[in-house]
């Protein structure tokens, strides 16, 4: 086996940098949350929130120490369940896989976990703390119970905010390639109105409590105290519900931002822009569906150019525009029909892969001198190419402009494609243009005198150098100043016919 590149070692370490940065990320996170919240509550219940009992110095020491031997342990025990949480969803990134189903489900569903576990540990911490002082005075353990389940709540939504933060860059890739079946979709609305219950509601309802128990024992709570506790309280609800609908309106307004930008690009043309999915959210749907349609549109953008190389772009927006109908109309038009001189040689005595280049800058002078004249090629014949004028679409003067692409594309040919000769034959009349096929299959073409005409001229442009062009001499009634560059020369009875044709040919 061969040893892996240097290309591949990077791109293993950075696979397993990332997986690591996340963990300790989301890790970190959860002790900080955790401790800072452990941190306020403490302050809270010694400093300023009324208890109904007497501040006791003693009592409060023995609250910090074993707050200092409690909070470690939970720590302790949420750091490995949280390493446990996030394995499932970090385990495709280390095997470099796409995820399956069940790991895009575990990825969205981090931050629900991590709230759980936080909520979980608090509540364990809060009935320990509670059962603690309990000993001392139940209207104390009762108190504590509550701050404790209070903050408790108010830090675990915190996690679940900035857990799904820092989880966005991992559920983009793991929702890159779609959306999971069965997928719980997370509302928007529920979100908001989460973080305000929990950063807000909560903080609110302690205030709430405190007044209550206030009331009830009045000759134990001075005003200063109430007043204290009045301004924390209103202080952190106004610092941790600001930053809770921060944090969720950053989660609403940052993915909407890259959405309209996306959208920016699809209006400008590109549809090549991708919109990252963030999450499992109603907006995560709408990344998911505006990746969906453009993917449709850049399909149907293909096969309309695709269509258009076929039967040509004109005859590609008539049908786009007004459908397909089988069925043709009489028309006026000119054709042109070029044709290589002597081209069973050439493929004799070439290879074949010289033929086809040869063929491919023959076709390509054919193709830009028709479409700079406001021509259609109609099809291509093996050596052969057919141009219309004044079919699909109407163009003016179209008898000028066939014959000045007639000399035009005589003269290119011959100083860009030396190594072929070609006959050009031009021809115009009434003529029959439309759909001609069934249902299933069918092809826009023109049929009638005009386009036979002109490639029967072909024959008598090969006796006509050094230009080899011939047109009926008719045209140039309505060739405008064309006409000028333009000489008669002597008449051609076309193959099948009685009568002779009035042929023109280039004068310079």
């Amino acid at each position: 086996m061969a040893p892996d590149s240097a290309a591949a070692r990077e791109t293993r370490r950075s696979r397993v940098s990332f997986v690591w940065r996340l963990r300790v990320a989301m890790v970190t996170g959860l002790v900080l949350t955790s401790v800072v919240g452990a941190v306020i509550v403490y302050c809270l219940a010694t400093l300023v929130i009324p208890l109904p009992i007497a501040n006791d110095d003693d009592l409060a020491i023995v609250n910090l120490v074993t707050v200092s031997i409690v909070v470690p342990v939970l720590l302790t025990t949420g750091i490995i369940a949280g390493l446990r949480i996030s394995a499932p969803a970090l385990r495709w990134v280390r095997q470099d896989r796409p995820p399956t189903d069940a790991e895009k489900r575990a990825v969205l569903d981090v931050p629900r976990r991590f709230f759980v576990l936080h909520a979980v540990l608090w509540a364990m911490g809060a009935l320990f703390f509670a059962i603690f002082n309990a000993v001392v005075s139940v209207q104390l353990g009762v108190t504590v119970l509550q701050v404790v389940g209070l903050a408790g709540i108010t830090t675990s939504s915190v996690a679940y905010l900035v857990s799904e933060r820092l989880t966005r860059g991992l559920a983009g890739r793991a929702l890159a390639s779609g959306i999971p079946e069965s997928l719980r979709v997370r509302s928007v609305a529920n979100r908001t109105m989460f973080a305000w219950m929990l950063g807000t509601g909560v903080v609110v309802w302690g205030i709430g409590a405190v007044g209550l128990a206030s009331l009830v024992r009045r000759d134990d709570v001075t005003v200063v105290q109430l007043s204290i506790t009045m301004l924390v309280l209103g202080s952190l609800g106004f610092v941790v519900g600001g930053f809770t609908i921060y944090v969720a309106a950053r989660a609403s307004s940052d993915p909407v931002r890259v959405l309209r930008n996306a959208i920016s690009q699809v209006g400008a043309g590109d549809l090549e822009a991708r919109s990252p999915i963030y999450d499992g959210t109603e907006i995560g749907l709408l990344q998911a569906g505006f990746n969906e349609m453009v993917a449709g549109l850049r399909e149907r953008e293909q096969l309309r150019d695709l269509f258009g190389r076929h039967v040509g772009g004109d005859v590609a927006r008539a049908a786009a525009a007004g459908g397909v109908r089988l069925g043709g109309e009489a028309r006026h038009v000119v054709v042109l029909f070029v044709d290589v001189i002597g081209s069973t040689a050439i493929a004799a005595q070439r290879p074949p892969e010289e033929v086809v280049s040869l063929l491919n800058r023959f076709f390509t002078v054919v193709i830009e001198v028709v479409h700079d004249h406001d021509g259609w090629i109609n099809k291509f014949e093996g050596d052969a190419a057919l141009a219309i004028w004044n079919a699909p679409v109407e163009v003016d003067a179209p008898e000028e402009k066939a014959l000045t692409a007639a000399r035009v594309m005589a003269a290119r040919l011959a100083g860009e494609v030396p190594e072929l000769a070609a006959a050009i034959g031009v021809s115009g009349g009434r003529a029959v243009a439309g759909n001609v096929g069934a249902a299933e299959r069918y092809e826009y073409t023109v049929i009638g005198d005009p386009v036979n005409e002109a490639s029967r001229l072909t024959a008598r442009a090969q006796q006509l150098p050094p230009s080899h062009v011939a047109a009926n001499a008719g045209l140039l009634d309505a060739a405008g100043d064309e006409a000028e560059h333009w000489r008669e020369v002597e008449p051609f009875v076309a193959r099948g016919r009685t009568e002779p044709t009035r042929v023109a040919a280039p004068a310079d």
